[in-house]
């Protein structure tokens, strides 16, 4: 790990002042924190079995430049699991259509792992309320399968799916490590990702496997060229979950995408290359106009 002078790490972000403090509430059902007072919205969506915490780091950082909301999906944190999932099952759309309400019109939108795929579902679905995205470590499809080779194997799903039966916390903590295999610091990475987890709540397991099941059946990949709004693609170079081709293929495949891979990276770039990272997010904020729209007619 590089240090700087007085020990910090290289690459870490600089802390915003005190005055930036989260600012907790409930809305819908939904556990959502607010930093900063910018004039644009930022908007940030964990993956699966995490929470808002993973973000801190992140949104302590570019709160005095954006009006930072970070957000627990339906069932994870502190968050409730929607009666629309809970009752009529789990989808991408019904998830999305769970976290929409949450959004102010015309947001930037950053959607992490499963947290991208739903940010790309809101932008067919609710595209006054998404002036931009940026998806990280993000796909389309998770699965791989005969004309996707940029995916997972399904049986990794499937085993995870059975083994939270038993020890589930095993089973996330396996999913963990896998996600900052790779990475230039691994250690550290880690250590942060169960900090959030365990800190802030936990998903039951029976809302883990039904988000697991969001990401074994998801496809997107039909829709990409309805999506028209700036999209930022960020993935990295060693990422075992997604990996690199699915977020070239992502970005080829939107209207409006670019794409970025961290070097020397796993999952999750935005603890591991937490200054670059925030650096390209805010050079790429300032290139997106105050109003858009994030869907056209087919």
């Amino acid at each position: 790990m590089t240090t700087g002078p007085n020990g910090e790490r290289a690459d870490a972000l600089p802390r915003s002042a005190p005055g930036h403090a989260a600012r907790a509430s409930i809305e819908g059902g939904l556990c959502v924190e607010r930093r900063g007072d910018g004039a644009r919205t930022l908007v940030l969506l964990h993956g699966w079995a995490m929470n808002l915490r993973v973000f801190d780091a992140l949104a302590q950082a570019l709160a005095p430049h954006f009006t930072v909301l970070a957000i627990d999906l339906p069932g994870h944190g502190r968050s409730a699991e929607a009666p629309s999932l809970a009752h009529d099952g789990w989808t991408l759309e019904r998830l999305a259509a769970a976290i929409a309400p949450a959004l102010p019109r015309d947001s930037l939108l950053l959607g992490w792992s499963l947290g991208g795929q739903v940010a790309l579902q809101l932008a067919l679905d609710a595209p006054e309320r998404v002036a931009a995205l940026a998806l990280v470590a993000t796909t389309p499809r998770f699965v791989v399968g005969a004309d996707w080779p940029h995916g997972i194997a399904a049986s990794v799903l499937a085993h995870f799916a059975r083994h939270l039966g038993g020890d589930y916390r095993d089973t996330v903590r396996d999913f963990l490590d896998l996600q900052v295999r790779g990475s230039r610091d691994a250690p550290a990475a880690l250590a942060t990702l169960q900090s959030a987890l365990f800190s802030h709540g936990e998903a039951a397991p029976a809302v883990l496997a039904r988000a697991l099941e969001v990401l074994r059946s998801a496809d997107l990949r039909a829709r990409l060229g309805a999506i028209a709004v700036p999209a930022l693609v960020l993935s990295g170079q060693h990422d075992r979950v997604t990996p690199p081709g699915a977020a070239r293929a992502l970005a080829a495949g939107l209207a409006r995408g670019q794409h970025h891979e961290f070097a020397r990276c796993g999952h999750a770039p935005f603890l591991s290359h937490e200054a670059g990272f925030a650096a390209l997010l805010r050079g790429f904020a300032a290139g997106v106009p105050g109003a858009a729209h994030a869907a056209v007619t087919p």
